[in-house]
């Protein structure tokens, strides 16, 4: 399985545009966001839009490897994995570890930003712990991904992944805090895989680890999109 993680890594890494672009837009983001008037409270919106930033850029860049398996399968490059050793855990499991290089480069860029452009402030262990909770938080969002790429054709795994990144975004409290969505939508946005994955993020910016509930949402989150990604590949098979 390893020299199949190196492969679909340097494939990935070919793509410089959406390197760019796939970063570009979470930190444009984040500045408008936190630059758009003054008050109380600016230090610690800039800290908590920054992690919200960071961590909506991240699982668009994780949902996004979805797109490109969506593309191989039209292609034809499903077909000939159904050839070689791996089973499908394993060809899922490495395309979901390869597809983790793209969501590192957009969770330093915006933690840069807030660093540099509006003066977050933190302890050193703190950013450390940051970039990894939120790196490794990511993995559900890959499987959902891989799970409509292995489902649908590119164009309807396009659609459906921009659908799913615009609800996670709002109703998960990345963009805005929950508390200004109506009660029982905040409600569930607390039970959602985003605000969880960001709450990783909160938890390390206040200083302490993240609680059970956290911890045990994104589990099962982890679980069952693991099932839908591995169900999605064994299906594909019908349809390459």
């Amino acid at each position: 399985m390893f020299p199949y993680i190196l492969l679909e890594i340097r494939r990935t890494l070919r793509d410089g545009s959406f390197l760019v672009f796939g970063t570009g837009m979470p930190v444009l983001m984040y500045l408008i966001f936190t630059n758009i008037g003054s008050g109380d409270g600016a230090d610690g919106w800039r800290t908590a839009s920054m992690v919200g930033m960071a961590a909506y850029g991240a699982l668009g860049s994780a949902m996004s490897i979805g797109t490109g398996v969506a593309s191989d399968k039209s292609l034809g490059w499903l077909q000939q994995l159904r050839v070689t050793p791996l089973s499908p855990t394993q060809a899922v499991v490495g395309r979901a570890v390869s597809g983790s290089v793209t969501v590192l480069p957009v969770i330093l860029t915006v933690l840069l930003a807030g660093a540099l452009v509006n003066g977050v402030r933190m302890a050193g262990w703190q950013w450390a712990v940051l970039v990894l909770v939120l790196w490794a938080g990511a993995l559900p969002f890959t499987l959902l991904g891989l799970g409509n790429g292995y489902r649908l054709t590119p164009q309807g795994t396009g659609v459906v992944n921009v659908a799913c990144l615009m609800g996670f975004g709002v109703v998960g409290g990345l963009w805005f805090p929950l508390e200004l969505l109506p009660g029982w939508l905040g409600s569930v946005g607390r039970f959602t895989p985003a605000n969880r994955f960001a709450d990783l993020g909160w938890a390390t910016t206040d200083g302490h680890a993240p609680g059970a509930t956290t911890l045990g949402v994104l589990a099962v989150w982890l679980l069952l999109f693991g099932v839908y990604a591995r169900i999605s590949y064994r299906r594909s098979a019908r349809t390459v």
